[in-house]
């Protein structure tokens, strides 16, 4: 298979089909204020995910279920305020779809009106197909999320691995292929079995992007506070570190610190 890139100089959801047909792997990460999109947008990702993950990276919460669609407005009118090339993608926070597709379609005019954002994405199958669909009949792009979904973390009682069981992995097999048949462009898989997660790739059409779901599928997302080394408590085996801006971001507050007090900051050269 080709593995050729394409330069692209805005990403769009044919953008991200065509990869897939070209065997060329899709990047993505989280961001959620202009500063950091604006980074990570230049480097060149594909997709920018302004995930309800801010609840815990951005405000602290042991859930994402906190965050309210007021905050991920906010969070992604950030966002898109920075970019030049990436696909915004924008999570609907929990509450805000399930159980009522007018709710969801109503949610999901929101956020692509008042933030700006170019998709937005739910977590679940069949339970929310209703949503999707109402939300896909207003020309709204939508990601689905499947696997592993913090929005149903009480419901499952841990972080664990999912669809390690047949049952399991049967249902989320169906409903891969329902993501696809509804309409959605792509569908995010997360911490499920790399032989699954390849299984399912290579039997749909539309993109799928993995988090702790092997090698196999057709692009990979971390969320960028992770990657980056911020948030070192986080040790998941799906994890790669590049940074450690942990420590260093420490020793340059440190180092500040001491200059102040020493009186070394500011120095002639850095006063009027």
């Amino acid at each position: 298979m080709s593995t050729a890139k394409k330069d692209y100089k805005r990403i769009t959801t044919k953008s991200l089909v065509e990869m897939k047909n070209n065997g060329e792997k899709i990047a993505m990460l989280t961001a959620y204020d202009y500063t950091m999109a604006k980074i990570v947008d230049k480097a060149g990702i594909d997709i920018i995910l302004v995930g309800d993950s801010a609840s815990n990276v951005m405000a602290g919460h042991e859930t994402t279920l906190p965050i309210t669609l007021n905050e991920m407005i906010y969070h992604a009118s950030s966002v898109v305020r920075a970019i030049e090339r990436s696909l915004v993608v924008v999570d609907l926070p929990f509450g805000s779809y399930q159980g009522n597709s007018r709710s969801a379609l109503d949610s999901a005019i929101r956020i692509m009106k008042e933030s700006g954002g170019h998709a937005v994405k739910l977590e679940g199958g069949s339970e929310i197909r209703e949503s999707i669909s109402r939300i896909l009949t207003a020309g709204i792009p939508v990601m689905g999320h499947l696997g592993l979904t913090p929005q149903s973390i009480y419901k499952f009682g841990s972080y664990t691995v999912r669809a390690k069981e047949d049952e399991e992995a049967e249902k989320l097999k169906e409903d891969a292929l329902l993501i696809e048949q509804l309409g959605c462009f792509a569908l995010v898989l997360e911490k499920i079995p790399a032989k699954l997660a390849q299984e399912i790739a290579e039997s749909i059409s539309i993109p799928v992007i993995g988090i702790g779901a092997g090698n196999g599928v057709d692009g990979q997302v971390l969320v960028t506070h992770d990657m980056l080394g911020m948030t070192h408590e986080f040790h998941p085996r799906f994890l790669r570190r590049y940074l450690d801006l942990f420590s260093e971001m420490t020793t340059a507050f440190e180092n500040y610190i001491s200059d102040v007090k020493n009186r070394d900051f500011p120095n002639e050269n850095e006063q009027y």
